[in-house]
């Protein structure tokens, strides 16, 4: 079966539930430099998923699919995983279209979006 349209799979370097989530809250508002998840610190403020970046990833030609590392790794058989992650699904294969290593060295939302740009 050939999908309609290929996905971009975000996948955050927290866990999902309630309590993450508030935990997640505080440690970015106090502790931001401890905070693990830089595509989260870059997309989100403290009232939710920043405007330019919903507006940007919405209008993409592309399926969006946002996940927590725990709701990833039970969809998805992919092992060794380092998050925060973004994955392309195409056709019903998955690959890597930005690592970690290189999401976690983006300074700012229009540093993310240019990558993803060029990605994509």
């Amino acid at each position: 079966m050939v999908e309609d349209k290929p996905i971009i799979i975000f996948v955050y370097n927290a866990n999902s539930g309630i309590i993450n989530e508030v935990s997640d809250y505080f440690k970015k508002i106090f502790t931001p430099k401890t905070y693990p998840c830089n595509l989260c610190a870059v997309t989100y403020n403290n009232f939710g998923m920043k405007r330019e970046w919903k507006d940007f990833v919405f209008n993409l030609d592309y399926s969006i699919e946002f996940l927590h590392k725990d709701e990833f790794d039970e969809k998805y058989d992919i092992k060794n995983n380092i998050f925060p992650s973004v994955f392309l699904k195409k056709n019903n294969e998955i690959k890597l279209l930005l690592s970690a290593e290189k999401l976690n060295k983006i300074k700012s939302l229009d540093g993310l979006i240019k990558i993803i740009k060029e990605k994509i």
